[in-house]
């Protein structure tokens, strides 16, 4: 009696401390967003941009449903969004998209705390929360409709549950549990495996509907759930048991390979390319190829895997800070990969966290996803928000040195205490050491980034992450020219319908507050084609962008077209809109 009391309150206790985290990762996620909501800055992401309004024509377009979530980007993301867009004021200020996000921060938060603390202490786990929470990257990211966090919260939780998962298998449970308890679990409130693997395979599905990273991911984490099972079978469990995780298993594996069939399903059925978003003419490739120029010479780590390792390193580095202190956590995290490697069994599922790092060497060398980055040529912003996949990696394998610090001593640590009585007692200085190299790495992105960057005449200098320079450089022309055309679209009559091409400048429809079921576009298909061929028929108005389809369609069939407005901006395209003169 007295055993299971204490297996209640040790529950009790940890579900308390999970409960203080989401409450602080809350009020943090909030407190950031309403800094940068307030300075304007959660748009500055064009990806942002038309995440939110693909997630608007879910349910505002001529041809509402799910073909509009398109056939490149994976959508998830998109069907969080799309309740909160529909919401007109949501959907304009793009608040609609930043609830998710922070949602995804606040749990991608809880489940850094969660998966330290089942394997060392409570100091360590708040350390890798710690981390992971106040980079200011991150920070910025969840503020925004961008799928950093999203992405990031479905790979920690399935790192958590099949951490949970191997624990049961291997029989794992704290000093003073009942050995009869292992049997299927891993310690007081954990999971049997077979329920564990269930939710790793549930996170995971939404890591692959997520990212395209995901699907490796998914890919390697399944590999690494059999060999654990054939040991497992070797100890001769009762037979109940083998059944159960037998088919838990089955259906984990069985819901990892529909789930990329289902996206390569839905491709076929829009344009009949089921791969269209490895070759179509919106993938990253064919955008490569549009944008390089003849003469270019090739851009960094491309057929150079050890190149683009570097640069994804670099760019992991710049997340975590500036100029020398871009360094210290990376090479903490390195050290505490040492200290997992003696304790291979107790931290082996966390190394699944390191699996960005080929991923991206292997699609910077040979799957046109460049990076780059303002201290390494080309010394510009591109896709440097990559680097934060190896935020998680950072935290947890930092955290690890004051858990290696305190096993130096064999006494077990007294019921109630954070950390054991070592004979060198600098563990807990150690850990205020840590938080403070924290603080100082992260807020060095305020007063020592690059001078390249300083070169930029930023609006502002305090707490500049990079993921938020990256933004800030890349939209300024952009959100110049969605600014000056959703004013004039404002002035066209409320029940116009509007013929454009909306996969470069769609911000400008955003800003102007017109509904998709007054724009034909090309996500709209019988009647984009049959607008295209006839543009003063097919639409009131039509905003021709130089060299977009909407153009060379006007260029092809100006019969019946009034110009009535033209929009220059300074490094864009010009805009010209039309009238239909018709009877």
């Amino acid at each position: 009696m007295s055993k299971d009391r204490t297996v209640s309150n040790e529950e009790l206790g940890r579900n308390g401390e999970l409960v203080f985290v989401f409450a602080f990762a809350l009020l943090l996620s909030f407190v950031a967003f309403a800094w940068f909501y307030r300075q304007g800055d959660i748009l500055l992401y064009g990806d942002a941009v038309a995440h939110l309004n693909i997630a608007r024509r879910f349910t505002d377009s001529r041809d509402p449903g799910w073909d509009q979530l398109g056939s490149v980007w994976l959508p998830l993301p998109h069907l969080l969004i799309a309740p909160f867009v529909a919401n007109d004021r949501l959907w304009r200020t793009g608040v609609g998209g930043s609830i998710p996000s922070m949602l995804a921060y606040v749990l991608g938060i809880v489940g850094i705390f969660r998966l330290v603390r089942a394997r060392t202490a409570a100091a360590p786990a708040s350390l890798a929360a710690a981390i992971y929470a106040f980079n200011p990257s991150l920070l910025y990211m969840q503020a925004t409709a961008m799928t950093e966090s999203i992405y990031l919260a479905a790979v920690i939780w399935s790192v958590v549950y099949f951490d949970d998962f191997l624990r049961a298998l291997h029989g794992d449970v704290p000093a003073g549990l009942p050995q009869t308890a292992a049997a299927g679990r891993s310690g007081p409130g954990s999971l049997p495996a077979w329920r564990a693997i269930e939710r790793c395979g549930c996170c995971l599905a939404a890591a692959i509907f997520t990212r395209y990273d995901g699907w490796i991911f998914a890919f390697v984490v399944a590999l690494c759930a059999l060999w654990p099972v054939k040991n497992w079978f070797a100890t001769r469990p009762p037979r109940q048991q083998i059944k159960r995780l037998v088919r838990s298993l089955a259906y984990f594996i069985l819901l990892l390979a529909l789930c990329p069939t289902l996206w390569l399903a839905h491709n076929y059925k829009i344009n009949r390319h089921p791969l269209d978003w490895l070759n179509g003419p919106y993938s990253a490739k064919a955008i490569a190829q549009r944008t390089a120029r003849p003469g270019d010479p090739p851009y960094p780590g491309e057929n150079h895997p050890v190149v683009a390792a570097q640069y994804f390193l670099k760019a992991a580095r710049m997340n975590l800070g500036e100029a020398s202190g871009q360094n210290w956590l990376i090479l903490l995290a390195a050290a505490g990969v040492l200290i997992s490697l003696f304790h291979l069994r107790r931290f082996s599922a966390w190394l699944l966290l390191w699996i960005p790092l080929p991923f991206y060497a292997y699609s910077i060398a040979y799957g046109s996803v460049p990076i780059f980055i303002p201290e390494w040529w080309p010394f510009s912003y591109y896709n440097v928000r990559y680097g934060l996949e190896l935020l998680p990696t950072v935290a947890v394998f930092t955290a690890l040195i004051p858990w290696g610090i305190s096993r130096l001593c064999p006494v077990p640590a007294p019921a109630g205490k954070l950390w054991p009585p070592t004979r060198h007692c600098f563990t807990p200085a150690v850990t205020v050491a840590l938080f403070a190299i924290t603080f100082f790495s992260f807020s060095s992105s305020a007063w020592c980034f690059s001078r390249r960057s300083q070169d930029q005449n930023f609006s502002r200098r305090w707490m500049i992450p990079i993921c938020y320079r990256e933004a800030w450089v890349n939209s300024r022309s952009r959100l110049q020219l969605e600014s000056q055309l959703a004013e004039t679209l404002g002035l066209i009559p409320p029940n116009a319908t509007v013929l454009m091409y909306t996969s470069d400048y769609v911000g400008a429809i955003q800003r102007a507050g017109i509904p998709f079921s007054r724009i034909i576009s090309e996500s709209t298909r019988v009647a984009w084609d049959s607008a295209r061929s006839a543009p003063f028929a097919g639409a009131d108005y039509i905003v021709a962008i130089a060299g977009d389809p909407v153009a060379e369609a006007v260029r092809l069939n100006p019969r019946g077209l009034v110009k009535v407005a033209i929009v220059h901006t300074l490094g864009k395209p010009e805009v010209s809109i039309y009238r239909a003169s018709r009877p």
